[in-house]
């Protein structure tokens, strides 16, 4: 199937024509039709499938071809869990839409919101956010939804687990019941549709893989090694294999600064990125490690959402998630657009419990590896890390169901 065959809008097409794009992927094949018919849609997909202009495509066609009156209006929402999701979402569909007269704003926290408001003032079709700052704009009145035809969760249970539910239900009161909505994410579990369904009418559902499956281009590597040891077999992979642009996750924010300043000590040129980092220092250590001026960035598993480098290939996980959904979400960044990626997973004798709640997850079995010079200590025996589990699943759906009962922090 070609992407004329979806009887996309010419302005679209030329865009995809000249961004080098041939053919849809499966999620397009299966998604775009539906949209255009103006079904409701949950999809399911691994990112690096091309989900974003899945849903993004015949979103700006049905634009097009509707006729508007007077000013313009936001007629589109996307809701992303992070700045840098949304960030990446509105830097694509800029491009979709650069041979039409539609104009894409991106609200996120972090930033100074009074250029936000001069872009909103001036007339906008789509809305990229986050839910804090959108939230922001609706209080000040600088931002209304009320002619809002197209709505998407992207990584919707993302963004329930960072605890957004109150700011969503809020921002779902503002709303035009009629509307279309979709729900874009890598994993839909029952939690997280118990939480959309009143939004959603009658939706269709599609799916390329398993919803508990990674990505078929992706490598997984598991090895055994004492938790002290780990930092160090990291810096021998990347320095034996010559690696370059290698992201590591990380449980914590003070393990992600701890790495950072052991890999820089390696002769490892290294930044971390978490919550706790500012906009401008987040955006700094993404665009040198694009553009390869450093070589490892380590992150958290919400800083992390929303990196988008197709060359990125190497994928450590220094530290294994507690919720095994997420293990699919991290090795996910590398094996994207159908390029092969290798996900190194380094798990010590306290982390055998997290190995086996992956390997549940996933319905497959790992067998780690000792490497030479790096074997584990038997003798050592395992804590019990599973009560300082706080983001287990019951945490989680806690949180989805509830929201966060701390002060609300922008995004």
């Amino acid at each position: 199937m070609t992407f004329s065959e979806l009887q996309l809008h010419p302005e679209l097409l030329s865009a995809i024509t000249e961004l080098g794009f041939e053919s849809p992927t499966p999620i397009q094949e299966k998604s775009i039709p539906l949209l255009l018919s103006g079904c409701d849609l949950i999809a399911s997909a691994q990112t690096g499938t091309g989900k974003t202009a899945a849903f993004m495509l015949p979103i700006l066609h049905s634009m097009l071809i509707g006729a508007t009156q007077g000013e313009k209006s936001v007629r589109a929402l996307i809701l992303t869990p992070t700045r840098e999701l949304a960030q990446q979402v509105a830097e694509h569909t800029e491009k979709l839409v650069m041979n039409t007269n539609l104009n894409v704003v991106c609200l996120y926290g972090g930033a100074n919101i009074g250029p936000q408001e001069k872009r909103l003032r001036a007339g906008v079709d789509v809305v990229v956010a986050t839910p804090g700052r959108l939230l922001d704009h609706l209080i000040k009145g600088t931002l209304t939804l009320k002619n809002i035809q197209h709505l998407v969760f992207d990584e919707a249970d993302r963004m329930l687990d960072m605890g957004f539910m109150g700011e969503i239900k809020r921002i779902m009161r503002t709303m035009p019941l009629k509307r279309q909505t979709l729900l874009f994410s890598a994993t839909v579990d029952d939690a997280v549709l118990s939480q959309v369904k009143p939004w959603l009418n009658d939706p269709k559902r599609v799916g390329v893989e398993s919803q508990n499956s990674t990505a078929s281009t992706v490598t997984q590597t598991f090895y055994s090694v004492d938790e002290d040891r780990k930092r160090e077999l990291i810096s021998h992979l990347i320095g034996k294999n010559n690696w370059h642009q290698v992201l590591v996750f990380t449980r914590t924010k003070n393990s992600a600064d701890s790495y950072a300043k052991e890999l820089n000590k390696d002769g490892l040129k290294t930044a971390a990125i978490h919550g706790d980092k500012s906009q401008g220092a987040r955006d700094k250590a993404l665009s040198q490690f694009k553009s390869g001026e450093i070589r490892v960035l380590v992150a958290t598993d919400v800083a992390a959402r929303g990196i988008d480098i197709n060359s990125l290939n190497y994928v450590f996980n220094a530290e294994l998630p507690y919720v095994a959904e997420d293990y699919v979400h991290r090795i996910g960044r590398s094996g994207r657009a159908g390029q092969n990626g290798q996900a190194i997973s380094l798990v010590s004798i306290d982390e055998q419990w997290l190995l086996e709640e992956i390997e549940i997850f996933l319905d497959e079995r790992f067998a780690p590896q000792w490497l030479p010079g790096y074997e584990p200590d038997l003798t050592k025996e395992p804590k019990d890390t599973r009560r300082n589990s706080g983001k287990s699943k019951k945490q989680r759906d806690k949180k989805r169901i509830l929201g966060t009962r701390t002060k609300r922090k922008r995004k």
